[in-house]
């Protein structure tokens, strides 16, 4: 028996991996978080026992270190846990943080990678990441600063980087992180898109300059992309 932290996918419940999918099927124990979509919910057994983790802004229904406690207080029961998470557990996820108590814990664990909403989102609204003759690299970050861990993003330096910036958790802060691009020299009119429920059949795509970016509210959850590659229009899904 072990804790396996599994990354849910971007949205879409066809686009979690087989063996995600797989230790649903077997799970004892689900703690699943809030963009979890309910038909992977539905994969776990009549039996499974199912516990929400869900983070609504600003009002988190378990803190961090309560999930932490659960996962290795389960585990130590030694019980089949499937710990879902939205996209990869990995990338902004706070999957590190809980396998480290896993392992501080002693408690055995894997992880099952997902595909992340950075690329998945804007694949599903018709602008690949990267393009040979246009964006060379791509650079993911987080838009919420987490005060607790005496970090913040250089923006500024940024806006120098070139390439796609690809920016997850941004939506309320979007219009500080536009300007912020510009006060670092990126131009005014930069394509930008953002992806609203990337990969559901009820996404929503916005695209426009950087300095119109959250001129309006940009809706949460969103996929903010920033760069060259944001006026590709190679829409399939529809």
């Amino acid at each position: 028996m072990t804790v396996h932290l599994v990354g849910a996918g971007p949205g879409d419940p066809g686009l979690i991996t087989v063996k995600g999918a797989q230790l649903l099927g077997r799970a004892e124990v689900l703690v699943y978080d809030r963009l979890v979509s309910q038909e992977l919910i539905n994969l776990v057994p009549a039996s499974c026992e199912r516990i929400s983790a869900a983070k609504e802004p600003r009002k988190p229904t378990m803190t961090q270190d309560e999930i932490n406690a659960l996962l290795v207080e389960r585990g130590k029961r030694g019980q089949e846990v499937v710990r879902l998470k939205g996209g990869d557990p990995c990338v902004f996820a706070r999957g590190g943080e809980e396998a480290h108590a896993l392992l501080a814990a002693g408690v055995e664990f894997d992880v099952v990678p997902g595909i992340t909403s950075a690329i998945a989102a804007p694949t599903a609204a018709g602008i690949p990441v990267t393009l040979r003759h246009q964006a060379l690299s791509v650079t993911f970050v987080t838009g919420h600063e987490d005060p607790l861990s005496g970090q913040t993003v250089d923006w500024e330096a940024l806006a120098a980087v070139g390439g796609t910036l690809v920016v997850l958790m941004g939506a309320a802060r979007a219009a500080r992180i536009s300007q912020r691009l510009i006060d670092g020299g990126l131009a005014c009119n930069t394509p930008v898109a953002y992806v609203h429920w990337g990969t559901y059949d009820h996404q929503v795509v916005w695209r426009g300059q950087l300095d119109a970016l959250g001129r309006e509210p940009v809706p949460s959850p969103s996929v903010l992309v920033i760069g060259r590659v944001a006026d590709a229009e190679l829409a399939w899904l529809r």
